[in-house]
């Protein structure tokens, strides 16, 4: 049986844990979709896109830092690993 409030400030509350659980559930969608997209482009050839990809992961993580979904830490880590593999593997070719 799910929780019925009884209060109005627990119904306002329980409408806005809901909301706010939609909002997160899109951007940890964002979030994993970016970066699934980045390590695709890291493994493969082209440094280029790889940097591309990089990037707009990073971007993404950073936005959800910034709106409180995940906590900046997580964000810095895993961007941080990102940044590494990249590095890693196209090297020089990533810089120019």
């Amino acid at each position: 049986m799910p929780h019925i409030p009884v209060h109005p400030s627990a119904e306002k509350r329980h409408r806005q844990s809901l909301k706010r659980r939609d909002r997160n559930r899109a951007i940890k969608t964002r979030v994993h979709s970016a970066v699934k997209l980045a390590v695709k482009a890291i493994e493969g050839a082209d440094a280029n896109g790889a940097r591309q990809e990089l990037r707009q992961a990073t971007r993404v993580l950073y936005k959800a830092a910034g709106k409180g979904t995940l906590h900046r830490n997580t964000v810095a880590r895993k961007v941080s690993r990102l940044s590494r593999a990249l590095h890693r593997k196209h090297g020089a070719a990533a810089k120019s």
